[in-house]
């Protein structure tokens, strides 16, 4: 929300300094996040001056340059080489003296000194408009009216606007405060609370009563649903002469970051942030049937909106018709092209009006427009405010296009809102807040704000809530205000803080995920946050009913949510590569989702990690080498050993893009996938080198974890024992089946098992390979026997040869 300091200060009887009202605004919860200077001209045209051209001459060795005299009002007249072909003797113009730093229209500021140009001395600069950021014009020296004095300031003349503005970080509850007069409203109860007074109040704005048209012009309303539109105020105006608004209007407009248009849409424009309460205008003349209807039409009615882009219109889209049900405006959320206001528009109809928050919001979200007056009906309006920022907006009509009104006000309230009552204790105030008010205080600050106590004792009070607060619903809202009111920094720090020790669950999640994502990018890689909405295009190969599609998708590109973290990754890597990055590693920790039942959309959570380039840079040390299938399984592994998983089991299988494709199972439960991806799924990204992808299904995996932390064991004082084997298996035999069959002798004795070797030749026999794999043994409470360590080994030989029908090589 953008606040401009001046017009906020024409609502308050007192005038704090921009500094000391950004510490009030955050003291009261409307917390200040930036307060910038604003000016509409550059600069300020500070220290530029009027000066009279006292005599012009042919500079001697120019052709297009000017020897001229200039007076200031002050000193020796200064010598200026002037280039412009309009200067003449006499003439009024815009001088900027040495050491005056001018601010050019698109161009950067330029500091006047002392120069010499083609051997003539020069002392300053007669101005063209664009170089003083009053214009574009540079077809010649901006000439004065003759009657101005030398010395005169050009910011006196000029007097450009100069601001301070605001930028508050609203939380979604104080839509009271998306207004000047709103914010104006907290100011006046905080200095009346810290004075303990009720003399602050809020300056509303006078409104003259405007002359009536000679001729009505009666428009009728007529409100179908009632429901999505509980009140419409409007009001026609004839005579009205479109064109510029006044400067001081664009002034303010612009200092919030608002485009002035023409007078009628800067005057509706500038009511919304007066008071809040958006308006609409459309062109009288082009009302059919003289009769504005309030109504749905039926999905699929075409709408020309004012942008000239032709929308399909849903049956929940509340319409503002003609008495002959073409749709003039999307209510509350956006005009239509031809009932709008135009330069030749001499009749309007004002309107004003309350429209229900939740069918806005569905509207503004399914049609991609989210405009400042959707923004605030779908978090809740004042339904009061319609008729007094309506009359504002007439008499502004009414002093600044010249319009009259045509007929009276047609207000269609049939159901009044009713207000809401709250019954609250001091006791519950002191106990929530943890600090004591007094009741005076209480009511004070209550009141300040615009709620109504209706009895009080020493014990509790009951309230009204007013209704520019529709987020009052419960007591705790009451004591956010008083907290918020009497200034959040007064909120006393307890000597100390009574509190239940709770006992933290295992296994921490969060700190589970911190321990991974330390350890990856102590190697290297880097975490990537990638879009949750992506392209359906890459999943035809799934089931199209399991996806998660957007009903209102920003474009055609992002229409679905992710069933797969691969694609977004591999999004990442081909705009990393097109920029010469070509050695990436990767890690995420995302969801994936998918449809299942009507209304069921299960969410699942990943660490994905993305390999591919050089494992290196390149040295003179060593050579490049790629990464490659067993740079990922060690990152694996090592991210399970983290976690003190039991040995994982890693088998082949079948997975969409990946090719070599494995699963990894703990406990038999499968926990990962690895693999390479396929050629075919790297060409639709359009990269050309090998991308190397693991995914690990990170609830499961939490799921595994022990329910206390085990990261730390003390170090066995007793020695391990190393024993190898050399085992002869047919080819088609995986290290992972010998790792089963070793684990299937059930001994807590075995702690390790390592393939440090593996040998292939004729001599062992057609079809066979030999693995040379060691077996670590460790007792923590006793030194192994030879005995002990023998009786294992025998063992494991018999499960080699009875479950892989292995031979001892010895």
């Amino acid at each position: 929300m953008t606040i401009s300091y001046n017009w906020l200060c024409d609502y308050l009887p007192v005038k704090p300094t921009p500094e000391e009202l950004s510490v009030i605004l955050t003291a009261i919860g409307l917390e200040v996040e930036s307060l910038e200077r604003f000016e509409s001209v550059k600069g300020s045209l500070e220290g530029l001056v009027i000066g009279e051209v006292l005599s012009v001459e042919q500079h001697p060795n120019a052709d297009k340059l000017r020897l001229t005299k200039v007076n200031i009002g002050g000193g020796e007249p200064l010598s200026i080489v002037c280039g412009a072909p309009n200067v003449a003797a006499g003439q009024k113009v815009v001088v900027a003296p040495i050491g005056v730093t001018i601010y050019p229209t698109g161009g950067e500021p330029l500091t006047m000194k002392k120069a010499k140009i083609r051997g003539e001395e020069s002392f300053g600069m007669i101005c063209a408009e664009d170089e003083i950021g009053l214009g574009t014009g540079h077809d010649g020296i901006l000439v004065l009216d003759p009657s101005l004095k030398p010395g005169t300031t050009a910011r006196e003349l000029f007097q450009p606007a100069q601001d301070h503005v605001f930028e508050i970080g609203l939380t979604p509850n104080h839509m009271d405060a998306m207004s000047h007069m709103g914010v104006a409203r907290d100011v006046c109860a905080f200095l009346n609370n810290q004075e303990n007074t009720a003399v602050y109040s809020v300056r509303k704005p006078g409104i003259h009563a405007a002359t009536k048209a000679s001729q009505p012009l009666n428009i009728g309303v007529e409100v179908k649903n009632t429901e999505a539109c509980p009140r419409y105020c409007g009001q026609s105006i004839t005579g009205v002469k479109v064109g510029q608004s006044p400067a001081w209007m664009q002034h303010r407009l612009q200092a919030i970051g608002i485009r002035p248009i023409n007078n009628i849409v800067d005057i509706t424009n500038y009511v919304l942030h007066e008071t809040g309460q958006p308006l609409h205008a459309f062109d009288a003349d082009q009302i059919k049937g003289g009769k504005v209807v309030i109504q749905n039409l039926p999905t699929g009615t075409p709408f020309l909106s004012l942008d000239g882009k032709e929308r399909k219109l849903d049956e929940g889209d509340l319409m503002i018709c003609d008495g002959e049900n073409n749709p003039m405006c999307i209510a509350g959320v956006f005009g239509g092209l031809h009932s709008g206001v135009k330069n030749e528009t001499t009749n309007i109809f004002l309107e004003s009006a309350f429209f229900s928050a939740t069918g806005i919001r569905k509207t503004s979200m399914r049609h991609g427009l989210r405009t400042d007056a959707a923004v605030r009906f779908e978090k809740g309006l004042d339904i009061s405010l319609a008729p007094f920022a309506l009359e504002r907006a007439v008499a502004l009509i009414n002093e600044l296009a010249h319009g009259a009104p045509a007929s009276e006000v047609t207000d269609n309230y049939p159901t009044p809102a009713p207000q809401k009552h709250i019954d609250i204790t001091y006791a519950y105030i002191d106990t929530l807040s943890g600090h004591h008010y007094a009741p005076e205080k209480v009511k004070n600050i209550l009141c300040s704000l615009g709620f109504t106590v209706h009895s009080d004792n020493e014990k509790e009070l009951r309230v009204t809530a007013p209704l520019h607060k529709p987020d009052i619903n419960i007591p705790a809202d009451i004591v956010e205000e008083i907290m918020r009111i009497d200034g959040l920094d007064n909120i006393p720090i307890p000597d100390f803080v009574r509190m239940v020790p709770s006992r933290q669950a295992q296994p921490d999640k969060e700190r589970v995920k911190e321990k991974i994502a330390d350890y990856l990018a102590s190697n290297g890689f880097s975490e990537i946050f990638t879009n949750s909405i992506t392209n359906s295009q890459y999943y035809k190969h799934l089931d199209q009913d399991s996806m998660v599609t957007m009903l209102n998708s920003l474009t055609s590109d992002l229409d679905v949510m992710r069933p797969s973290m691969l694609e977004t990754g591999l999004e990442r890597i081909a705009y990393n590569l097109n920029r010469r990055n070509e050695d990436l590693l990767f890690f995420e920790f995302g969801k994936t989702y998918r449809k299942e039942e009507v209304g069921q959309y299960p969410e699942t959570a990943h660490l994905s990690l993305y390999l591919t380039g050089q494992k290196l840079p390149e040295n003179w040390m060593h050579k490049s080498q790629p990464v490659d299938f067993y740079d990922l399984k060690s990152f694996t592994g090592n991210i399970l050993q983290q976690l003190a998983l039991p040995a994982a089991q890693m088998t082949a299988s079948n997975i969409h893009g990946l090719q070599p494709a494995f699963e990894i199972a703990v406990n038999g439960k499968t926990v990962a996938v690895a693999g390479g991806v396929t050629p075919q799924k790297l060409k639709e990204f359009d990269i050309k080198q090998p991308v190397w992808y693991a995914d690990f299904y990170w609830e499961e995996i939490l799921k595994q974890l022990q329910t206390k932390d085990s990261f730390y064991e003390e170090i066995p004082r007793f020695p391990a024992v190393r024993r190898d084997l050399a085992l002869v298996l047919d080819k088609s035999v995986t290290f992972a089946a010998v790792e089963a069959a070793a684990r299937s002798v059930k001994t807590s004795l075995l702690q390790h098992i390592n393939l440090f070797d593996v040998f292939e030749s004729e001599k062992l026999g057609a079809g066979k390979k030999s693995y040379a794999v060691s077996f670590t043994f460790q007792d923590k409470q006793k030194t192994l026997t030879d005995q002990e360590t023998d009786a294992l080994m025998n063992k494991l030989v018999k499960a080699f040869e009875s479950q892989l029908q292995a031979e001892i090589r010895k």
